[in-house]
């Protein structure tokens, strides 16, 4: 039975995001963790906990509790960007734009 996760509004922008995420998918569950676990992207922290979620998803909807799960599906998409101000010489202002982030991880059976 697949499991499934979304993580969203998560303060990680898509792209470093994107770096983690190709790096599990199609990994069984047990190395995918183990190499979000060493990985040193911040994002990898985000990217764990939704993988996380989404390996307990599938045992409880399996009732069994089984190991022999793989990431499926693992995807990125952008979530809404905050938009903050930093005043500038002659009071001109620069936008910094912080982007955010929506993951969604699928596991699934072998």
């Amino acid at each position: 039975m697949p499991g499934r996760a979304i993580g969203k509004y998560l303060k990680v922008p898509p792209r470093k995001a994107r770096e983690v995420v190709e790096l599990i998918r199609g990994l069984p569950v047990e190395e995918a963790q183990q190499v979000v676990k060493f990985s040193k992207r911040r994002a990898a922290r985000f990217v764990g906990k939704v993988l996380k979620s989404a390996v307990a998803n599938a045992e409880q909807a399996k009732e069994g509790g089984g190991k022999a799960f793989f990431v499926a599906e693992a995807v990125v998409d952008e979530g809404p960007t905050l938009k903050r101000m930093i005043p500038r010489a002659r009071g001109v202002r620069n936008v910094i734009r912080r982007r955010t982030s929506h993951i969604t991880i699928r596991v699934d059976e072998r």
